[in-house]
Formats: C-alpha cells, structure tokens, sequence
C-alpha cells in the first residue's frame, strides 16, 4: 500500500493505491462513507458510476492498465470520493501521469495561485490526464495495427502462428477497451451536471471537455475495431486463397498421372492380341501420343480456368 497526501489552502488530495482491507475500513470510518462504497473499495471490476450522497460524489471510473508481458490491457479502477473540502483516489495501479500531475500540484501548492485549487479541478485534471494516456495508447494500437497490414502484404511468408495470435490479443484488446469506455460516457456527463452543483459554474466548461474525449475515445475504438476485423477478413482471404491454390496443384499433378496410370493399366492386362504388344518401339509411341495428348488437354483446361 502506497498513500500520497497533498494540502491545499481550499481542499486536499489523497492518493491510496492498493490498500488493504484495514486500510479501507479506516477510510470509511474516518470519512463516514456509506457502507456500500465500502463494497465497491473491495470488489474489483464495478461499473463504471456516480453516486450522489449529501456530502460527497463517490465515483467509478476505468482506465486501462497494459501489461507488457501479457500483451493486454489491464483495468484500472479508480475508486474517488470527491467533496468540497476533500479529493481522494483509490486505485490499484501506479502511474507515472498521476505522479507528474501530483508533483506539478505540490509546486503550485507553494505559489500564490494555489488558493484557486479546488477538488473539483484536481478531479478534472486526475481524470484529464488517465484519458489523454488512453489516446496515447490508441495511438500505439493503431501503429501496430499498420505494422500487422505491412507484414501481411509484405510477405506470405511473415503469416504465422505469432502473427495470427498477435492479431486476436489485439482483438480482444479493443473488446477490453470498448467494454471499458463505453460505460463511462453516461458517468462523465452525469459527473458533469454533479460537479456543477457542488462547484461553481465555472467547472462545468472543463468537464464538458471531458465528455468530448470520451465521446472522441469512444469513436477511435470503433474505428480500430473496423480495422482489426478487417485485416483478420484479409488473413482469411489469403489462407483461402492458399488452399484454393494448393487444391488446383494437386488436381493438376493427379491428372497428370491419369494417363500413367490409364496406359501402365492397358498394358498391363492380361488379355491377348493387345496392339503392339509384340513391338516394343511401337508401344512406347502410341503411349507417349496419348500422354501428350491428354497432357495438353489439362493444360488448356486449366490455362481457361
């Protein structure tokens, strides 16, 4: 368990990251929350949601969390209890955007300006820099996506079991992602009207910017789910098109071996007064016309085809 806790002239910040139980029961004594956020602090994977209570919002919010050695996207919940006098964040993940963000705060703490600090900014600004991490992460994903194109049109070659697993990790990346952010549309606008009545109007302009990056998130996530289903159509045309040619090769060898086998039969009964049997050079003519001729023909046929 990690805790960083910023004063301000108007209000504070506390930043808990995985706490534990006993940590969490003395939160909600401490603070007098509801019992039920007490639940949503222990439970993982909550929905993504507003509660208003007299005294505080508490708020449910995802960001995704990558995992280098999986390949895939974690979620990052963050569990935050906002009032006027107070901001405090539970999370179960570090993250270099918030540490920047708190140590850009404890400067400005030291200035004149600080006064001008209020919960409701330090939540915009939480909230504001997890999302601008989100855009910087679709970004990444559709440069690897490009990558996946190049490799497939580059070389046949390149399409292997590694390709083809990297292809459905980021397939259910963007599932993980949609599943993720598309909840929190509705939260952000009713965080929204929420911040404006504890706050002044004058918040309202910085979370309606909020509600523009979810809805722009939200759109480049379709977007890069149309691309990844797209380029696994292309995969499955291709390995259609490899069976399709890898068919007509061995069609073409077997009619090859039709007359061989067809002439080898001939010849090879047991019948009397079969022509030429008695002429070696005789046989071995009449046998090559026929092949030839019935070579050519299943050439031109497929040359048609």
């Amino acid at each position: 368990m990690a805790e960083t806790e910023l004063k301000f002239p108007k209000t504070k910040w506390i930043d808990i990251i995985n706490p534990s139980e006993d940590a969490v029961d003395e939160l909600m004594s401490t603070y007098n929350f509801h019992e039920l956020d007490r639940d949503a602090l222990i439970e993982s994977n909550q929905t993504a949601r507003v509660d208003t209570y007299e005294h505080y919002l508490f708020v449910v919010l995802h960001f995704p969390k990558y995992d280098p050695k999986t390949k895939r996207y974690l979620t990052n919940e963050f569990n935050i209890f906002v009032a006027k006098d107070y901001l405090i964040t539970v999370r179960y993940y570090a993250s270099q955007s918030l540490d920047k963000l708190q140590d850009q705060l404890e400067k400005s703490s030291k200035k004149k300006g600080a006064s001008d600090i209020s919960s409701g900014t330090i939540l915009y600004q939480v909230i504001d820099q997890m999302l601008d991490k989100v855009f910087r992460s679709l970004e990444r994903f559709g440069k690897d996506l490009r990558q996946i194109e190049k490799s497939i049109f580059d070389s046949r070659k390149a399409i292997s079991t590694s390709l083809i697993q990297e292809i459905m990790i980021k397939k259910r990346n963007i599932i993980t992602l949609k599943h993720m952010i598309k909840p929190q549309i509705q939260a952000i606008k009713l965080l929204e009207l929420r911040t404006k009545s504890m706050f002044s109007d004058s918040i309202e302009v910085y979370f309606e910017n909020l509600d523009d990056k979810v809805q722009k998130i939200a759109t480049d996530i379709e977007l890069l789910q149309e691309n990844i289903e797209s380029i696994e159509g292309t995969l499955k045309t291709i390995f259609d098109m490899e069976t399709n040619s890898t068919i007509k090769y061995l069609t073409i060898f077997s009619a090859f071996m039709l007359p061989l086998t067809l002439i080898t039969s001939f010849f090879g009964m047991n019948i009397e007064n079969v022509p030429f049997t008695d002429a070696l050079v005789y046989s071995l003519m009449v046998a090559t016309t026929v092949i030839l001729f019935i070579i050519l023909g299943v050439l031109r046929y497929f040359k048609k085809i």
